[in-house]
């Protein structure tokens, strides 16, 4: 059974529904996200460049552990499209124990 606190989310935003489902399987694939919830129709204004950019996104939130999470940006770097992907890691401090449990088991290396 994994500790509730090795557990994290991570999020970041991606450009349209196809980029963001291929990546989303990839990174499921490739066993360092155990699942990944697309979120639809986020906007983003932020800051680029110098200017105020104004994007549609989708929100990705990634779950793994904190073992697996510099493999999984690394690997989200390489097939994100953006020149900066959003990476934000956040903690998991509690949650329903199976299912924390599940998280750490489908990202365990094999």
């Amino acid at each position: 059974m994994s500790e509730p606190d090795s557990i994290v989310v991570v999020l970041s935003t991606l450009p349209d529904d196809d980029r963001a489902a291929a990546i989303a399987r990839a990174l499921v694939d490739d066993g360092v996200a155990a699942c990944v919830n697309l979120v639809p129709g986020v906007r983003s204004i932020y800051r680029w460049e110098g200017a105020v950019a104004d994007d549609r996104e989708q929100l990705a939130i990634i779950k793994t552990t904190r073992e697996r999470v510099d493999a999984l940006i690394a690997r989200l770097r390489a097939l994100h499209p953006y020149e900066v992907p959003e990476a934000v890691v956040v903690p998991v401090v509690g949650g329903h124990a199976p299912y924390l449990a599940w998280v750490a088991h489908a990202v365990a290396p094999r």
